[in-house]
């Protein structure tokens, strides 16, 4: 698999994701990809760009010439809302993984990769035109209840038939509200939710 080779030969740059949770992404990407299946890839919640990166050059061993957008709001997290509240995340305040765009952009030259299309803003202002069409691949971020739920609002009209998605902190006791809100979608639509290291995987 290339997602090992790529694990191996690469830095993760930042601590919000580690090699197991990584890995667990890149596979479901690489499986698609390695099926000849191609669509557009999204990935809402980006920070500095670490999981970015690693799809981009994952896209790049196969060849994809497909579109890869990324969204963040570059403020950091919102305010929580009670489905967010556990004793576990207090560390999770409204301003905290703050990160520019300026920063996400840098990573990617420094890393000599072509960047993703990034659009700035909170996933509640965003709107259907923002999201391309096509989707086979997706990898939500958003931390909060409402970030996700909102995040599968966008998206759910734009998925191509078996695409992925993934749902970051689905198993994170910190964050309660990324499960719930991707549990709530996942039944009105009648998919089943994987859960796989802290992520929760979505085929549909």
């Amino acid at each position: 698999m290339i997602t090992s080779s790529l694990l191996k030969q690469f830095p993760i740059i930042s601590d919000q994701v580690d090699t197991r949770e990584l890995t667990a992404i890149l596979n479901e990407l690489e499986k698609l990809l390695d099926q000849g299946k191609r669509g557009n890839i999204v990935e809402l919640g980006c920070y500095v760009g670490t999981t970015s990166l690693f799809i981009r050059r994952l896209m790049n061993a196969y060849n994809a010439s497909d579109e890869f957008h990324v969204y963040d709001s570059f403020e950091g997290l919102p305010e929580k809302t009670t489905h967010d509240i556990s004793v576990a995340g207090d560390q999770f305040v409204a301003g905290a993984l703050h990160a520019s765009r300026r920063t996400l952009l840098d990573n990617f030259k420094k890393a000599h990769l072509e960047a993703p299309i990034v659009h700035k803003g909170w996933f509640n202002n965003l709107t259907s035109a923002d999201i391309p069409e096509g989707i086979l691949f997706a990898f939500l971020d958003g931390d909060y209840y409402e970030s996700i739920r909102d995040s599968l609002k966008l998206i759910e009209a734009k998925l191509l038939p078996g695409a992925v998605i993934i749902v970051d902190d689905y198993a994170s006791e910190a964050l309660p509200g990324a499960a719930r809100a991707a549990d709530e979608w996942a039944k009105r639509k009648s998919y089943k939710v994987q859960s796989m290291a802290s992520l929760g995987i979505i085929r549909t």
